[in-house]
């Protein structure tokens, strides 16, 4: 399939454009990576409290992958919506 110019850099921009949106899942990776290191720290220190700091743990990795989700929805959004 042969695209025009305009063809080519619109479809380009989309590419790119769903790239650049799935930027945003490195920092819910990085997020839930120092959440569980520091959540492992803080029950290495205080194991009385590994219930409290797993609840809080799984809370907060819920909402940063909620934000992965987020960048892939419109990263999809882009590839298979926008004109």
């Amino acid at each position: 399939m042969e695209y025009s110019l305009e063809q080519a850099i619109v479809l380009a921009a989309k590419f790119l454009g769903a790239g650049l949106a799935m930027v945003g899942t490195l920092g819910a990776g990085l997020g839930i990576g120092i959440l569980g290191s520091g959540a492992m720290q803080g029950i290495a220190r205080n194991p009385d409290a590994a219930g409290d700091i797993q609840i809080n743990m799984i809370l907060a990795i819920a909402f940063a992958e909620a934000v992965a989700i987020y960048a892939l929805v419109v990263a999809l959004v882009l590839l298979f919506v926008a004109k």
